[in-house]
Formats: C-alpha cells, structure tokens, sequence
C-alpha cells in the first residue's frame, strides 16, 4: 500500500486552482465542455482513467474527458503537431526545447508561484513562466532480480562503478541470468541513462555540461553515464543479441530470475510487481537500487518529473482543460498507482523508494538553469545532432562496445566530443 498524506494534496490543490480559474467563471459548477485528453498510457486508458473521470465528474459533473492514446506517442505527436488539432490536454514530447513551449503550449502560471504547489516546475519552464507539470516524480536506478544478485553473492549496492561491474561479472560467473539488459531494440528503455544527470555531480548537472567542451571526458557526468553502458557491454555483461529484446517480455525474464538488471525509473517497479503476480511469483524478488555513484559515501539519485503535461496553445475549452489537469495531479491516485512521488508538495514518497530511505540515498532535483539559457543545453546537443534524451546515439554506442561498428570507447567518445564542441562554439556565436 502506497503511503499519502491526503491532507497535503488537497491543501495543493486549492492553492493551484486558484490560479487556474479566474473570478468569474463560476467555480466548479460554472465549469463545462469536452476535451480531448491526449496520452501515452494505451495501456489503462480503458480502465483506471476511466475511473478517474468517474471521480473528477463528481466535482466536475459537466466536463466531459475524452482520451486519445497514441501508441507511438513520440512519433504521433510529432506530425500532429503541424497541424491545431492535438487535443485540449497532453503531455509535452521529449524532443520539445523550451524555447517552443509558447508556440504550442499555454502558461499555467510563474514558476515561483507554482513551485510553492508543485514539485519539478522547473523542468518545463521558460522565461518564468511554466507551461508543464510533471504527472509524477521518478528517481532513476537499476531494477533488478534480488535472488539473481544474492546467488552471485551481492546483497548490497555497488557503490562504484567498478563495484557495479564486479557484481554484473560475479552474475555471469555464477548464475544462467543476463547480467544486464539493454533494451536495445525498443529503443526508448535506453533514454532512461540520461535521466541519470545529477547522480554524479549534483543540482547543477546542466550548467556544468553547457560550460564544457568535451562532456565526455573522464571526470565528467557525462562520461560517467555512458562510460558505465559502454564498459557493461564491451564487457560481454549484456544481452548476446540486443536487436531482439523486447520490452514487454524483459518484464517477465527480469521477475523469472533470466535478468539480472535493467537501469529504469522507479515507475518501472509497479509493472515489474503486476508481472510477477501474473507469473504467480514473489513480487519481493523485485529490487530498486541507487547507481553506483556516491558523493562522501552518500549515494546520490537523480530525481525528476516524468512526462509533463500542459494544455495546447489551441484549446477552446482551456479552464476545463486546467482543471481536469489540477485534479489529476492532486486528487486522482495515478502518481501512487505508478509508484511515483506525487507532484504536490509536501507528499511522501511511495512505498517502492522506502529501500532508498533506508540507506539515506540523497535525491537530487535539477537546479533551474539562469533565465535566458532554458535552451542551450538542447540549441547544442541538436547543433551536434546527438539526440541526448533519445536513443540513436546510445545505440550507436552500444554497436561500437559490442563490436558492430567500427572504433573503441575513446574513438566513438572523441567524436561525440569533437560533435558538441564545434557545437557550443557555433551556438555561442
């Protein structure tokens, strides 16, 4: 069961509210309208947000939600985008830079005033002004199979990444499990490394990358996240054939003992538990363990919004929009459904992160960057065309460690160097 302090959500949500709904709409009652509610979750919107409109309609009895899933939310929203019609309420795709969120988003009000309601406000924040709330928090680490660890004789976290590899090489050695999987084919599972920014160097993770050069040199954060993929692989600690996993099924192998580990956000913990009941094993199986990354033997884990949700730019039904969007983040149970933190301040953290409690790992929010810089981080990385937050660069990393292109590890980071160099200088210019 899911710790809450309902208290603290309601007091949020009135705050919130009032910023949402001007003096004379007529409050709850005065509101009315159907909107378009656009979403990843294919696989709930029949069922649990079927139950939060059932609830949201007692307070909002002449709204009506409507849901439109997208299988390929990323790609769809894509081409949506160059048209008007992408819905009333959606979540912000990953590819969007800040500086664009005005041309498709409406503000839902100043970052300090929504920073006193809600967590991560900073994360789709420009010039001041926030146009996404993140529908839950996550924390990044490594989903992994507790017997798997335990029979290679490992029952407490790395806390290097030399101790990281020891322990995935001790697996190999003494078990029949996949040390670590990649999830190489679809794709997305390998953008959960960059969530890791902030694990290693702290807060100000962002500032520091944009200040350098050449991010992938030893010492810095970034080399630290992907020399760690680099080396599991190169070390033969990964799946044989990374073109064929499949999310889906990882799922099931991770829970049976098959895989040892997968690097994940804390929301992959509740799928991981629904696959074990399915499968009739223990859920207790199933671990959440910090990166191997420490500052004064602290661990350190990143903690961040997941996906943002906003309200286009061209809704016609934009107070109802807002307020389906206040209630779900502050009165529907999806964040605890998830085993995510809930955005609203002062909410506990779920059940699935209480291990992380136990060791006193230090959760690390990204720092707001200095107004007028939202983008830069992103005018570089896509000046240099590495997709930082995607994963055709790290697939390309994983080819070149397993041996399916050309180049070693200190070829294949010099050009990634060489890439946002010349990069941070075009744009500085």
């Amino acid at each position: 069961m899911v710790r809450t302090r309902k208290a603290a959500v309601v007091v949020a949500a009135a705050a919130v509210v009032a910023v949402g709904c001007s003096p004379d709409d007529g409050g709850e009652g005065g509101l009315s309208g159907t909107i378009t509610v656009l979403t990843n979750r294919t696989d709930v919107v029949d069922t649990r947000f079927q139950e939060y409109v059932q609830e949201f309609q007692r307070t909002y009895p002449d709204i009506d939600v409507e849901f439109e899933p997208l299988t390929d939310y990323e790609g769809d929203l894509q081409v949506r985008l160059n048209t008007n019609d992408y819905g009333d309420v959606l979540l912000i795709p990953d590819s969007m830079t800040k500086d664009q969120l005005p041309q498709f988003f409406e503000p839902l009000g100043s970052a300090e005033e929504l920073g006193e309601a809600y967590r991560y406000v900073n994360e789709q924040a420009f010039e001041g002004q926030v146009y996404g709330l993140a529908t839950f928090g996550v924390v990044t680490g490594y989903a992994l199979n507790l017997d798997v660890w335990a029979q290679a004789g490992v029952t407490e976290p790395p806390a290097t990444e030399e101790e990281f590899l020891d322990a995935l090489q001790a697996i190999e050695a003494e078990t029949d499990a996949i040390p670590y999987y990649t999830n190489y084919a679809d794709g997305w599972p390998l953008t959960q490394w960059q969530n890791n920014q902030g694990a290693v160097v702290g807060p100000e993770s962002v500032q520091e990358r944009v200040a350098s050069d050449a991010p992938w040199t030893p010492g810095q954060e970034q080399y630290a996240i992907d020399g760690l993929l680099y080396d599991i692989v190169d070390a033969g600690l990964a799946e044989p054939d990374p073109t064929t996993t499949n999310w889906e099924e990882s799922k099931n192998l991770l829970v049976d003992g098959e895989i040892g580990s997968m690097v994940l956000g804390s929301w992959s913990i509740p799928q991981f538990h629904e696959a074990a009941e399915e499968m009739g094993v223990s859920q207790e199986n199933v671990g959440f363990w910090p990166m191997p990354w420490q500052d004064d033997g602290t661990f350190q884990a990143a903690s961040g919004g997941d996906y943002k949700i906003g309200i286009s730019q061209h809704s016609e039904n934009k107070e109802a929009a807002r307020a389906w969007i206040d209630w779900f983040l502050t009165e529907s149970d999806f964040a605890q459904d998830e085993g995510g933190i809930p955005v609203a301040v002062g909410s506990d953290l779920p059940d699935e992160l209480v291990s992380f409690e136990e060791m006193d790992a230090r959760l690390v929010e990204m720092a707001p960057v200095p107004e007028g810089e939202e983008s830069l981080d992103s005018d570089i990385y896509n000046e240099a065309e590495i997709d930082l937050f995607g994963d055709q660069y790290r697939r390309s990393l994983i080819d070149s460690a397993r041996g399916a292109a050309s180049g070693d590890k200190d070829a294949f980071f010099a050009d990634l160097n060489s890439r946002w160099g010349d990069a941070r200088a075009s744009v500085a210019d």
